[in-house]
């Protein structure tokens, strides 16, 4: 069974959790370009059009831009 999957992603955000009034604490970050990762299937919660869902350390999440076609990391999850 494949455990990883290799992804060209791009800029992305680090959700830190929730402040007083239970609104998101975000930091972006912009890169130029897209690099390739090798991704845990395990680490990934959700993927839509323009972002992959991963968690992070000390329960953060990272919303990932990515290079692909949704069909193509959808396969990729699928052939897992």
């Amino acid at each position: 069974m494949k455990k990883y999957i290799e992804v060209s992603m791009g800029s992305f955000m680090i959700t830190h959790g929730y402040d007083q009034n239970n609104k998101e604490i975000e930091e972006r970050v912009v890169v130029d370009g897209f690099s390739k990762k090798v991704v845990a299937v395990d680490r990934i919660k959700s993927v839509s059009e323009k972002y992959i869902l991963t968690d992070y350390l000390d329960g953060r999440w990272i919303y990932w831009e990515y290079l692909e076609s949704y069909e193509e990391v959808k396969q990729m999850l699928t052939d897992v």
